[in-house]
């Protein structure tokens, strides 16, 4: 059966605005005000599709007009040896990445992927222009990969220092092309160069937080644990350098609640920042809603020495109408910072425990767990999601790969007219 769309509009959550999407809408054009924009889908009711497979089982809340080949969805499990580690009778851990043994077959081994088919698949057939997408590293993967599989067009714009994540298992498509800024520049340098591109009428922006369909995609694990679990948890855990993916499952979580078979919506978040790359932890433990101040100079010192590098944004979406501080405030959640040792020895731990490996920003969320029990803010029959984002490269790696080296590295200082033109030529 032809797959003919998903049917839902977008509603302004400041103001309450419902509008049509004309297609790539990011944000209301008729409010001036920072605000995330969310769908509001026809169907009500949490229904995972029979006639669907791998992540396209959700799409009746993904805001998609067709499907993509070779999709997988996040695998939820209830945990055993984790679990009786920590003394919790009810953890579920929700992993995206690559461990065929638990049926997990996300190739880029990160939970990117789901953000990468939704926002692909929300994109028509008929578009001609060529997408941007910045990224710290592992959303960098995800899009050329399945852009690559897909063959549709895209710049991903990457710090170099980042062009380590940049490993598949065969060559990709030509149609992928990578721009780096270089040593010593960061995530926020890369989204600068984006933007300069986007001046072109011949790209456009994929949107981050705003656009709907990256955080609609990230929001299947949640509707994979409460596929599992049964109800909303009770507590939800998740590293974050960005947020989306915290403030995209407490959206889930809302629909899950509405739907009226899972429970209320009592879901705690709990998220957690790399030491010392930790802006969005100092400003919660301030009662801020604007972010405190953060220099360049100093944000690019402290993405440097973290080990989960991707948890490095100067830019997060923390401080708009439904952003992480929204969510963190309703949900009764809170903020953790974790050092580089503590992530190294949970990447052992977890490894000895439930029988592979994590990336570091997903040992930064167990981390996060661990502290949050010894300071008494989870129970031990509470009913907790572990938000795994990313693992198991030991065993993908080990069949091969290779790196897919930049195309270009542009500095962030460029006028845009140079950027644009550099760009070009690659096509």
């Amino acid at each position: 059966m032809r797959f003919k769309g998903t049917e839902y509009k977008l509603e302004n959550v400041k103001t309450g605005r419902v509008f049509e999407d004309e297609g790539w809408t990011l944000a209301d054009p008729q409010c001036s005000d920072p605000s995330l924009v969310r769908a509001v889908y026809k169907n009500k009711k949490f229904t995972p599709r029979e006639d669907l497979d791998g992540l396209y089982r959700y799409a009746d809340w993904m805001p998609i007009n067709r499907t993509l080949r070779r999709s997988s969805a996040p695998v939820t499990y209830k945990s055993n040896g984790l679990a009786k580690f920590l003394g919790l009778e009810n953890l579920y851990i929700t992993f995206s990445g690559y461990n065929p043994r638990i049926g997990a077959k996300m190739k880029t081994c990160s939970f990117k992927e789901t953000e990468a088919y939704t926002v692909l698949a929300r994109m028509s057939k008929k578009e001609k222009r060529v997408l941007i997408v910045q990224s710290a590293g592992n959303t960098a993967r995800a899009f050329a990969q399945v852009c690559s599989d897909n063959r549709i067009p895209v710049v991903i714009c990457i710090p170099e220092d980042s062009k380590h994540d940049l490993w598949f298992r065969r060559r990709l498509d030509s149609c992928v092309k990578v721009v780096a800024v270089p040593h010593g520049c960061d995530y926020y340098d890369a989204i600068s160069v984006g933007e300069k591109l986007a001046q072109s009428d011949r790209y456009f922006l994929e949107g981050g937080a705003k656009n709907v369909a990256r955080r609609d995609g990230m929001g299947t694990t949640i509707l994979s644990c409460v596929e599992k679990m049964g109800r909303i948890p009770d507590a939800y855990f998740q590293a974050v350098g960005s947020g989306t993916g915290a403030i995209a499952a407490w959206e889930n979580a809302e629909r899950l609640a509405a739907d009226g078979r899972f429970g209320e919506n009592k879901m705690k978040v709990f998220v957690s920042q790399n030491i010392p790359f930790t802006l969005m932890y100092d400003s919660w433990k301030a009662d801020s809603r604007a972010l405190l101040e953060l220099s360049p100079e100093q944000g690019r010192r402290n993405a440097e020495v973290i080990l989960a590098k991707v948890l490095a944004n100067r830019k997060p979406p923390y401080s708009l109408a439904g952003g992480l501080y929204d969510v963190l405030k309703a949900s009764n959640g809170d903020v953790f910072k974790i050092s580089n040792d503590d992530i190294v020895y949970w990447i052992l731990q977890f490894r000895n425990l439930e029988g592979y490996d994590l990336l570091p920003a997903s040992c930064t969320a167990v981390a996060a767990l661990a502290q949050a029990l010894n300071e008494g803010k989870v129970k031990k029959d509470d009913y907790i999601m572990l938000n795994c984002t990313g693992g198991g490269t030991l065993i993908s790696m080990a069949r091969g790969y290779v790196v897919k080296q930049p195309d270009l590295i542009l500095s962030p200082d460029l006028p845009a007219e140079e950027i644009i033109a550099a760009v070009n030529s690659l096509f």
